[in-house]
């Protein structure tokens, strides 16, 4: 057993909550690896794994899904998800809890050779978004030549399913901010502002009709909107809305659905091959030293520019 470092929630509540605590890293047991982290992935269900009204007893709560490193050591019998694995390896750990930290221990099932085309921290943000992004792909039903309404098309699950449908020939309009425009518009989309009026903008940029709906954003306009412009409510996905599907009768996906993490689970390994083969990007709004992760959740959970954020591992930092 080594000693390392990790973040932990020590309460519920803000950043603040957060402390830097020495922590044992247990060596890798059958079918395990230890993985030095070169740089965490961050997404919004970290500051909600630890948001206020929630059971004192769980305290503490580790931090963070997703990681990208390097193996330090390998356990008997071990083979990564990829094949092989060996010290030194550079891979990409998920899903995991945890890896807002120096190194961890992790099931060997669970990593996957970190592609070449990637640096740790965009290798760190891969997964959780782009299987999130594959997922409302293959529910809504796309095909080739679908013309489909995109809501939270700058996000970061949006654009892995702007980069998703596009190989597979579907055309996007995406909703987006005015300035996150030129980030669909990359992508392949063609962006639509919000507000009033958003379903005559998409009737126009549509004007043979949407054959189907992805929602990353689950408000009221989102969903109001989409239900007035799709007819088949099979093909309405979101990953927010659970309780407008529920009454209106379409589809939710995610913690509700019991498919979505086995489907998540089945979609990484392509997702890391379509990043491989330089089909799949992860842009960056930024990356924080590893002991700035307070600084870091507290830019994740306010307003910042489009794309990832990482903490990097206090190797790299």
């Amino acid at each position: 057993m080594t000693t390392g470092r990790q973040w932990v929630a020590t309460d519920f509540g803000g950043p603040e909550v957060l402390q830097l605590r020495d922590v044992d890293v247990p060596r890798p047991g059958p079918g395990e690896v230890t993985i030095g982290i070169g740089a965490s992935g961050m997404n919004p269900a970290d500051y909600k794994h630890f948001a206020a009204g929630q059971d004192r007893s769980l305290l503490p709560l580790s931090v963070g899904y997703e990681a990208a490193g390097v193996i330090t050591s390998i356990g008997p019998g071990a083979e990564i998800a990829t094949g092989g694995g060996a010290s030194g390896d550079e891979v990409i750990a998920f899903q995991i809890l945890g890896s807002y930290a120096s190194a961890i221990t992790v099931p060997a099932s669970d990593v996957f050779a970190k592609p070449r085309t990637l640096s740790f921290a965009q290798a760190a943000n891969l997964l959780l978004a782009g299987t999130t992004a594959a997922e409302l792909v293959a529910t809504a039903g796309l095909r080739e030549g679908d013309t489909v309404l995109l809501h939270g098309a700058a996000g970061a699950v949006g654009m892995s399913v702007l980069q998703q449908a596009r190989l597979i020939g579907v055309r996007v309009i995406g909703t987006a901010s005015q300035e996150n425009f030129s980030v669909v518009e990359y992508f392949g989309g063609f962006p639509v502002t919000y507000g009033d009026g958003l379903a005559d903008r998409v009737r126009r940029a549509a004007p043979q009709g949407i054959a189907a709906v992805l929602d990353t954003v689950g408000s009221d306009e989102a969903v109001s909107t989409s239900l007035d412009l799709v007819e088949d409510r099979r093909r309405f996905v979101t990953l927010t809305a659970f309780g407008r599907a529920a009454q209106d009768g379409f589809i939710a996906i995610g913690a509700s659905n019991p498919a979505s993490g086995p489907f998540r689970a089945r979609a990484r390994a392509r997702i890391v091959a379509l990043a491989a083969e330089g089909k799949l990007e992860v842009p960056l709004a930024g990356t924080f030293a590893f002991e700035d992760a307070q600084a870091a959740v507290a830019t994740l959970a306010g307003p910042h520019p489009s794309g990832k954020l990482a903490l990097m591992g206090p190797q790299d930092a």
